[in-house]
């Protein structure tokens, strides 16, 4: 008897009765990656959702309070540190206002420019959040054990280095 396959295991075995010409073994990792991406992304909203936030109003609290004291970034940074459009971050930071988490006010290095940063009540939310996105993350991990953990943390990075810079310290 064979054994169970995964939904990748399945796809694959399917392209190569039908295409067996190709090299379908990049959706081992590619498929599978992306499904998992899917689980996870749902389980992380879940704590998201507890605190009224969607994942990129999240994002932006959690950008706003690793800068530290006094815990601000001009639009543009945050749509840079986010990965989105500065469209995207606009409404991202208005809904964010509307809700007091966040202040927006005039640059004091450049009058044209703004600055969006962190009220007491957004600083406290996504403390909070914060503490248990991390709680999550690590049940998450521990579906694998410690050695497979940093394997698999080593490889990504291995791999997101093909497509990324590395970033300056602060």
């Amino acid at each position: 008897m064979s054994e169970p396959l995964d939904h990748i295991a399945r796809i694959q075995r399917q392209w190569a009765r039908e295409r067996p010409d190709l090299d379908v073994s990049p959706q081992g990792v590619i498929g599978r990656l992306h499904r998992l991406a899917g689980h996870l992304t749902e389980r992380l909203r879940v704590v998201y959702r507890r605190y009224g936030l969607k994942e990129g109003e999240f994002d932006v609290l959690a950008a706003l309070r690793r800068a530290g004291e006094p815990f601000e970034h001009a639009p543009g940074e945050l749509a840079a540190f986010t990965m989105v459009t500065t469209g995207a971050m606009t409404k991202r930071i208005d809904r964010l206002e509307q809700i007091g988490l966040v202040t927006r006010r005039v640059s004091e290095r450049d009058g044209r420019g703004r600055v969006v940063a962190l009220t007491s009540a957004g600083k406290d939310l996504i403390d909070r959040a914060f503490t248990e996105h991390m709680r999550n993350e690590h049940r998450l991990v521990a579906e694998l054990t410690p050695e497979q953990a940093a394997q698999l943390q080593a490889l990504l990075t291995a791999w997101l280095a093909c497509f990324e810079s590395p970033i300056e310290e602060d």
